[in-house]
């Protein structure tokens, strides 16, 4: 089940486990979100570019699926 939640304030998680959650999201929600579903949907998208910024600089990216 994904967490939808960080570790912690200052430890990001790897893009991988953030865009899992994004998928695990758009699956449960068939591809629509519900209006409840937008702010998590928000904050993991946001989530996810700070985590591939980090990962770019740091020269770990992966290629997505």
């Amino acid at each position: 089940m994904p967490s939808f939640m960080p570790l912690s304030q200052g430890a990001a998680r790897p893009a991988a486990v953030v865009n899992e959650d994004i998928r695990a999201l758009m699956r449960r929600a068939c591809g629509r979100l519900r209006a409840e579903d937008r702010p998590v949907y928000e904050r993991l998208v946001a989530e996810w570019i700070v985590a591939t910024a980090q990962e770019r600089a740091l020269g770990d990216v992966v290629a997505a699926a």
